[in-house]
């Protein structure tokens, strides 16, 4: 990323939020005990909430202002779910979904509309493949760490530090139709360099020169084709290993052969994590995996440590007697391999830090995107495009008139 020109302000460079228009607040699903790390603990927590009646089903559902057992809600776009008042429901488990309840930190969810606060069916309506998630980190001044994320699972949103961030779909329409960027920006982009840029160069782009500012995200765009070309393929690197190997179709893995093993078995219920930078081992409650190079200990968004939140995610104390207490009974096996590869990941990534964080200041600023015709965007960007192809089922099994 180094040799990007230095004659644009910082207040000049465009925000992403003006280059990838259509964006999302993130998801509130407004009770804890309907996200998992395990879909058998998702299944138990159901079968124990519709087992119960009257009083105790509404003192374990954990009403708000926006859900209570007697809300009346229609289902999640692509979901098979009841839409009945949930007070009366006596049916089976939904099938749990993989969602992304933080950065790095693939969960399962129960996808019951009449579960979660606020849902945002616009995502769901444009999720599955080949569509990515870039999510944008809230602003957290002086923090270490990437100011945008990329994920294929639906992303709840919500940053680290607590901060709100947005939620940009890559494209508009199922089926990776319509690319989420401004109008004219990708023709604008082939010209300038003089090669075809697609929707996926835009985001590796982003992914590698994306600068954090109190205002937002803001991407400098080179003039020098070389340099434009040299992003592209780091961030198409950076992205691949975020997304465990799903663009390049080969999972990642450490330099040298190197590989995070098991050392000593992780206990049943691990207290504490901790870090010996000099053997490089992880300390889980007892247990040890190594070697843990020091990158994946010590990276970072929003400030705050990944494989810290991580565990915290899993062994957080739970009120006795509530839903959120059904959980394993001990810290199951496939809790270490995911912990392995999260390893391995952040270690990578970690590794490339410095190269996707050097100053990047481009060239090419709002003053040419305007122009240019491509700035600003037509109000109709920023809305959800109509992708209801179908009848999507309403409140007590009413279809919805669209």
């Amino acid at each position: 990323m180094r040799g990007v020109t230095e004659d644009v302000r910082l207040d000049e460079l465009p925000l992403l939020d003006e280059l990838m228009p259509w964006s999302v607040a993130p998801l509130r699903f407004g009770r804890s005990w309907i996200v998992a790390p395990d879909v058998r603990t998702l299944r138990a927590r159901w079968d124990r909430l519709v087992a119960a009646e009257g009083a105790e089903r509404e003192a374990l559902f954990r009403p708000s202002r926006a859900r209570t057992p007697a809300s009346a809600v229609g289902a999640l776009p692509g979901q098979r779910t009841g839409t009945t008042r949930f007070a009366r429901e006596s049916g089976p488990c939904p099938e749990p979904v993989r969602v992304a309840s933080g950065p790095f930190d693939e969960q399962w969810l129960l996808p019951d509309h009449r579960l979660i606060d606020t849902a945002r069916p616009e995502l769901w309506r444009v999720a599955g493949e080949p569509q990515l998630f870039a999510v944008e980190q809230g602003y957290v001044p002086g923090a270490a760490g990437p100011a945008l994320l990329v994920t294929a699972a639906l992303p709840e949103g919500r940053s680290p530090a607590g901060r709100p961030g947005r939620i940009r779909p890559l494209f508009r329409r199922p089926g990776g139709r319509e690319p989420n960027l401004a109008p004219g920006l990708l023709d604008f982009l082939g010209k300038r360099y003089g090669c075809r840029v697609d929707a996926h160069d835009w985001l590796a782009w982003t992914v590698a020169a994306a600068l954090p500012s109190p205002a937002g995200c803001r991407v400098p765009l080179p003039e020098d084709t070389e340099v434009w070309a040299a992003g592209v393929a780091l961030g198409r690197e950076l992205a691949d290993v975020q997304l465990r190997g799903a663009l390049s179709g080969t999972r990642p893995r450490l330099p040298g052969g190197r590989r995070p093993y098991v050392r000593a078995a992780v206990p049943a219920r691990p207290a504490a994590l901790a870090y010996d930078p000099e053997a490089e081992a992880l300390d889980v409650g007892g247990g040890v995996i190594s070697p843990v190079p020091a990158e994946a200990w010590e990276y970072r968004v929003g400030g705050v440590r990944v494989l810290e939140q991580w565990f915290a995610h899993r062994t957080a104390p739970a009120e006795p007697g509530s839903l959120e207490a059904i959980g394993p009974s001990a810290w199951p096996q496939e809790w270490t391999s995911e912990l392995l590869d999260l390893v391995t990941v952040l270690a990578l990534l970690g590794a490339r830090e410095p190269e996707r964080a050097a100053p990047a200041v481009g060239g090419i600023g709002r003053t040419d995107l305007e122009a240019a015709g491509v700035l600003p965007v037509p109000p109709a960007s920023r809305r959800p495009a109509s992708v209801l192809d179908h009848q999507e089922e309403g409140p007590e099994g009413q279809f919805m008139l669209l």
